[in-house]
């Protein structure tokens, strides 16, 4: 699999306790990637932030968080970004969701670490 040299990068802020059909948002947003055939996914998971209702979700240890930020970043080609987008807006009730363009200098997508091995 090939990405073009410049490419978008998706960035999906959300909550950890954000959730989609009983699972949690981020994994049904990586797995439907997965399923579109998206040139991967990477969750961050944040120890603190805020959002529009400037409520502060951290992770220190006098202030336990049960939603903390979640990241996931998404590159790939620009149309393939595109038609991701509406299932976004589906399942994103409160996040916020961006796309810049990056230049790819490396990307080498081989067989699976799990798959191929004998």
């Amino acid at each position: 699999m090939n990405i073009p040299g410049t490419s978008e990068l998706l960035r999906i802020f959300i909550g950890e306790s954000d959730r989609f059909h009983h699972q949690p948002l981020y994994e049904a947003i990586v797995m439907k990637a997965r399923e579109m055939g998206m040139a991967g996914a990477t969750v961050f998971r944040g120890a603190m932030g805020f959002g529009a209702s400037s409520h502060l979700h951290t992770a220190k240890i006098l202030r336990l968080s049960m939603d903390l930020p979640v990241l996931i970043e998404i590159v790939d080609a620009p149309e393939k970004i595109a038609g991701f987008l509406p299932f976004l807006d589906e399942v994103i009730k409160d996040g916020l969701v961006t796309i810049e363009q990056v230049r790819v200098v490396k990307y080498h997508g081989g067989v699976a670490k799990n798959e191929g091995a004998t």
